[in-house]
């Protein structure tokens, strides 16, 4: 017979009481990060489900397997006959351009063999990883995911003895492009380790060569600095612009140099701007929660925009997850009966997470557990962390294209405003983080109505002001048919939705005149008034250009009479420091 004094004393801390739960979480989390810090902070069991789930797919389909197997021998037989034939010159056929063999020196053997082989191979790869009949599935995403970034990464281009334009640079430059790949390798490393700034930023100084924009830091607290910009006009539109920026950014995106910047069109264009700079949070943030951005960032910058300029509504304009923000907030002035807000406009901002697009891959229970580890061993989320995960998306236009280019070409390109603008990272503070992914990407609970605000549930059908919501065509972050959602969710009775051309950022920071941007446009003044996305895209008219003075042009008509500014800078209006502030530093 067991005794059980012992018994009792062999259990496990977490196996008793409320105190024993705690400690087998904090184990929990101990053992995630330890493991997070292994795997690039993916999580490996989504991976082993998603190839299990896969196998199991390919398992049910005879006819599918049979069908590999016969493009298997078809494309290995192809591999060794283009060997035998490419010893005496044939070349490689057309379409091998877009795997990056485009240059001529991939004709030459045995250079061409490696590129029709490595063509069969990812071809056939991709075939096996296309879903089934009834194989769709978030797990059978993952292995295509995982799939295409192993695809990319084993390309005969990213290596020195399989790419023949390396060699022949190299020989050319008798090693001194390795030489200058080697020193570029060990500057990034160092800056890895000790951090720093990205080769090139440099010549984009935030308050000298961006983020100039003239105003003044008007209002702080422990979250957000508030700017407002100088009028440039001689008499502005009374409603004044309040811009929520994303925290996951700094805001600067909006102020870039003059000829990107959106702020400085906006006030050419006689709007009095206000911005929203975030805090870049550290450690002792940790406990920032959603319910803090929603009071203190958004609802405490709007008081003082009306405190600023009394008498007037409030234009409200939100970008990506800032555009979630003030979505969020908006409902909750609504539920208030406040009519501080005349419109709200978003740009590449979700508010239905049922379809994030490639995102998806990294929204399951066992990652943002992985993340929720992480970040709470840390307190913050290192902008590093988003970035590796961004890039991993894209990774052949983001992580082996630029690592050729500067470790073996010795090549380090020519940085801009908007790349610089990306090389300046911020964290996200443990509790916010947490709550966003589980609350809206995970649960889905704005969408579902269920999503509360300080204890209480909020409504998006409660919006019925006017809305300007603007989509972007490739856009991965933010998919454009999951943005248009928006429409299904509010009632506004003067909607107006956009799709211009270009990407998450690059279609938003399109400037006043693009030549190479379009944008379609439909406005609707029911509220019931919809159209599923395939059907906008035929009704919606085409334009081209940028879509900035489209927007400016439906704020100026939603805007009361031009005057004189009413406020300054003066000493009747208390002002902290001159823009672009101190946070934005952080």
């Amino acid at each position: 017979m067991t005794d059980s004094k012992t018994s009792a004393d062999s259990r496990l801390p977490g196996d008793s009481g409320p105190a024993g739960g705690a400690a087998r979480r904090e184990a929990e989390r101990a053992l995630r990060a330890q493991l997070a810090a292994l795997s690039g902070g993916l999580a490996p069991e989504d991976y082993a489900q998603a190839w299990w789930q896969w196998y199991l797919n390919l398992a049910a389909h005879p006819d599918r397997q049979q069908a590999l197997a016969r493009s298997a021998y078809e494309k290995a037989l192809d591999s060794w006959q283009f060997a035998a034939r490419a010893a005496s010159g044939e070349a490689l056929a057309p379409g091998h351009e877009a795997q990056g063999f485009g240059n001529a020196a991939w004709n030459v053997w045995p250079f061409n063999v490696y590129a029709r082989a490595y063509g069969n191979w990812a071809t056939w790869w991709q075939q096996a990883l296309e879903p089934a009949p009834n194989g769709v599935s978030p797990a059978l995403d993952r292995a295509r995911f995982a799939g295409r970034t192993l695809l990319e990464a084993a390309s005969p281009a990213n290596y020195l003895h399989t790419n023949p334009e390396l060699l022949e640079r190299t020989a050319a430059e008798s090693g001194r492009n390795l030489m200058r790949g080697l020193r570029h390798f060990l500057e990034d490393a160092e800056r890895a380790v000790k951090g720093g700034r990205a080769p090139g930023t440099e010549q984009f100084e935030v308050g000298k060569d961006v983020a100039v924009t003239p105003g003044k830091v008007v209002f702080a607290n422990r979250l957000i600095e508030l700017i407002q910009y100088t009028p440039q006009t001689e008499t502005v539109h009374a409603t004044p612009v309040l811009i929520t920026p994303a925290w996951i950014m700094k805001y600067y995106i909006l102020d870039l140099s003059p000829r990107n910047s959106l702020v400085r069109y906006l006030v050419e264009q006689g709007f009095t701007v206000f911005m929203i700079s975030w805090k870049n949070p550290v450690a002792a943030d940790r406990e920032l929660g959603m319910d803090d951005y929603v009071q203190e960032g958004f609802l405490d910058a709007l008081a003082q925009v009306r405190r600023r300029i009394p008498g007037e509504p409030v234009h409200a304009v939100g970008y990506c997850i800032g555009g979630t923000l003030l979505s969020i907030a908006a409902a909750v002035l609504a539920a208030r009966g406040d009519a501080s807000l005349a419109s709200v406009s978003l740009f590449a901002a979700q508010t239905d997470f049922a379809e994030p697009g490639e995102l998806s891959v990294f929204i399951t229970p066992s990652q943002i557990a992985m993340l929720e580890a992480m970040m709470h061993k840390n307190g913050v989320l290192e902008s590093e962390r988003m970035g590796g995960a961004f890039a991993l998306l894209r990774s052949r236009d983001l992580l082996w294209t630029p690592a050729v280019q500067q470790y073996l070409k010795g090549e380090r390109a020519g940085m801009n405003d908007l790349m610089a603008w990306n090389a300046d990272g911020t964290r996200m503070p443990w509790r916010m983080h947490s709550e966003y992914l589980e609350r809206l990407y995970l649960n889905n609970e704005l969408a579902a109505g269920t999503f509360t605000v300080q204890g209480t549930r909020i409504d998006l059908g409660a919006l019925t002001l006017p809305m300007f919501v603007v989509g972007t065509e490739t856009d991965h972050v933010a998919p454009w048919r999951s943005v248009y959602k928006v429409r299904g969710l509010t009632r506004s009775t003067d909607y107006t939705f956009l799709l211009t051309s270009g990407g998450h950022n690059a279609g938003i920071v399109s400037g006043p005149s693009h030549p190479k941007r379009r944008h379609r446009m439909l406005t609707w003044h029911d509220a019931r008034a919809t159209l599923a996305p395939e059907a906008w895209l035929v009704e919606a008219p085409l334009h081209t250009g940028s879509w900035w003075p489209a927007w400016a042009a439906w704020l100026a008509g939603h805007s009361g009479e031009r005057r004189v500014p009413a406020r300054g800078f003066g000493p009747e209006a208390a002002t902290l420091a001159d823009a672009p502030g101190s946070y934005v530093r952080g």
